[in-house]
C-alpha cells in the first residue's frame, strides 16, 4: 500500500549516519525495516521514514558466545541458516520453526525482518517466542549514543507495546551458547490450518537439566518459566494457568478466546515437557 503523507525518506549508509537522524525521530517518522506491515494499512500519521537496511548490518554473526542476529535480519536468512555447521547448538532447528509459524510465503519471509517482528509486538510474533525460550538479548541504541541491553521477554510488554522510547532502535539480539547448547520443542495452536497462532509455545532442555518454557500468543506479552529441572505435569500445568494474573490475562481476539488459548497452553506446555524429559 502507498503511504502518500510520506515526504522524506532517510536512508543512512552506516552507524554513525543512523546515530545522527535518531534525535529526530518522532511520532510521525518511523524506522522501516522490511516494511511489510508499514506498508500493510494506512499510516496517516507518517511524514517521513528512515530505512535501517541501508545501514549494511552483518545479518548473522556466529562466534563461541553464540548467534548475534541484526534487527535487519530477514526471516528467510535466519531460516537458512544451516543447523548442520553448528552441531554444538543442538537448538537451531528451533529457529525454522519459528519462522514456520509466521505462516508467510518466501516472498514475505525475503523481506520481513526479526527485528520489525519482535518490535511490532504483536502476541503472535514468532521472533518474540525464539527470543525468548532462547534468552535473546535485544542491544538497544538511544539518540544520545547509548546502548542498553535487555532480554527480549521483558522488551515486549504489551499488545504493540515494548519498552523503546522514542529515538530508540532495536539494533541486534544475541542469542547465547548456553541456551543454543540446549534440546528444543515447538508447539502451536491456530483455528485454521494455515491460520494466526493463537497459542505458540517453545521449550528448551538445557545439558545440565535445566528447563524453560515460554508462552507466547495466547497472553498479551511473552511469558517464560524456568526450572532446575524438569517440572511434574501438576506444577507446569499450575504456572501456567497462574499466568493469567501476571502476564495480562489469556488473550482474546478473532483467533481464539481466553478459555480455549489457555486449555491449549496447559496441553501444549505438557506436550513439550513429555518430548523434553
Amino acid at each position: 500500500m502507498d503511504q502518500l503523507t510520506v515526504e522524506t525518506l532517510d536512508r543512512p549508509r552506516d552507524d554513525d549516519a543512523l546515530r545522527a537522524l535518531l534525535p529526530g525521530l518522532g511520532p510521525d517518522r518511523a524506522l522501516l525495516g522490511g516494511g511489510t506491515y508499514l506498508f500493510s494499512a494506512p499510516q496517516p500519521h507518517l511524514r517521513g521514514l528512515v530505512d535501517l537496511t541501508a545501514a549494511g548490518w552483518t545479518p548473522i554473526t556466529a562466534d563461541d558466545d553464540g548467534l548475534t542476529v541484526a534487527a535487519t535480519a530477514t526471516l528467510a536468512r535466519l531460516a537458512d541458516l544451516d543447523p548442520a555447521r553448528y552441531p554444538q547448538w543442538p537448538a537451531l532447528p528451533l529457529i525454522a520453526g519459528c519462522c514456520e509459524a509466521l505462516v508467510g510465503s518466501r516472498k514475505v519471509w525475503h523481506v520481513a525482518t526479526v527485528g520489525g517482528n519482535v518490535c511490532l509486538a504483536l502476541p503472535a510474533g514468532p521472533m518474540t517466542t525464539l527470543a525468548a525460550a532462547l534468552d535473546g538479548v535485544a542491544t538497544v541504541w538511544d539518540a544520545a549514543g547509548n546502548e542498553r541491553r535487555e532480554l527480549v521477554e521483558d522488551l515486549v510488554v504489551g499488545t504493540q507495546a515494548t519498552t523503546l522510547a522514542a529515538g530508540e532502535v532495536l539494533r541486534a539480539i544475541h542469542l547465547p551458547a548456553t541456551a543454543l547448547r540446549g534440546r528444543t520443542a515447538l508447539r502451536k495452536a491456530s483455528l485454521a490450518p494455515l491460520g494466526r497462532s493463537a497459542v505458540l509455545i517453545a521449550g528448551r532442555r538445557n545439558p545440565d537439566g535445566r528447563f524453560t518454557l515460554a508462552v507466547t500468543a495466547a497472553l498479551p506479552r511473552p511469558a517464560v518459566l524456568r526450572y532446575d529441572g524438569l517440572p511434574d505435569a501438576g506444577r507446569l500445568a499450575a504456572d501456567v494457568d497462574a499466568l493469567a494474573g501476571t502476564h495480562g490475562g489469556w488473550y482474546d481476539d478473532p483467533h481464539g478466546r481466553p478459555a480455549w488459548r489457555h486449555a491449549m497452553s496447559r496441553h501444549l506446555a505438557e506436550e513439550i515437557r513429555a518430548e523434553l524429559r
